[in-house]
């Protein structure tokens, strides 16, 4: 099974357990899970189908926001946004030996997951995003190199992404980059996948020869 060592890199999020295997056959090692709107008995099959295919791939699956699944079946990974935070019972997630993430939008927000002692945040959205409705405006990179001077863990940034914004992201301090949009809806989603792997490799081999 994978030694977990923090979430680096790329960092897809889907929607449907049809991704998963496809991204990992690309050789992607970090998938979230994100279900929403599933009926019980779909939304499990698909959550034990996808810890599966993360045990075959050696493969970080983090599964968003059902924490009782997550440990029922077997998951290594968690990912909760504050309202599921405030609502999971933790001291279950943690003898359970799952590995948590969670989502931050503000000051106060950042205080509520430390509390947590999380095994690395998300910072969202960075960009202007149109997948879903927020109240928050775009946090900017600003705010990427403020939040990683203040926790002890790798940093998410995610929202609005693109692969042609992702060196600014990385460069203001970003560990890992999740990204919905600009793979879900790519004309050509493989094609993407494969240039975002790309730019990561090219920044680990660059890192290393400075080093």
């Amino acid at each position: 099974m994978l030694k977990t060592q923090g979430i680096y890199g790329f960092y897809p999020i889907v929607d449907d357990l049809r991704w998963i295997e496809r991204l990992l056959l690309l050789g992607v090692r970090t998938i979230q899970l994100r279900l929403k709107g599933c009926e019980p008995p779909e939304r499990q099959r698909q959550i034990k189908a996808a810890i599966t295919l993360g045990h075959q791939y050696n493969a970080q699956m983090i599964i968003n926001d059902y924490w009782q699944d997550a440990i029922d079946f077997g998951a290594t990974w968690l990912h909760l946004g504050q309202e599921d935070l405030a609502q999971a019972d933790l001291s279950a997630i943690r003898n359970a030996n799952l590995q948590l993430g969670i989502s931050t939008h503000s000051p106060e927000e950042l205080d509520t997951a430390l509390a947590a002692q999380p095994d690395y945040l998300a910072l969202g959205p960075v960009y202007e995003t149109t997948l879903k409705k927020m109240r928050w405006l775009p946090q900017g990179l600003e705010r990427i190199g403020l939040w990683k001077q203040q926790i002890p863990c790798p940093l998410v940034a995610i929202g609005g992404i693109t692969l042609e914004r992702a060196p600014d992201v990385l460069r203001a301090g970003a560990d890992s980059i999740a990204v919905v949009s600009d793979v879900l809806q790519s004309p050509s989603p493989d094609d993407r996948v494969q240039r975002w792997l790309r730019l990561f490799r090219d920044r680990s081999i660059a890192s290393e020869f400075v080093g």
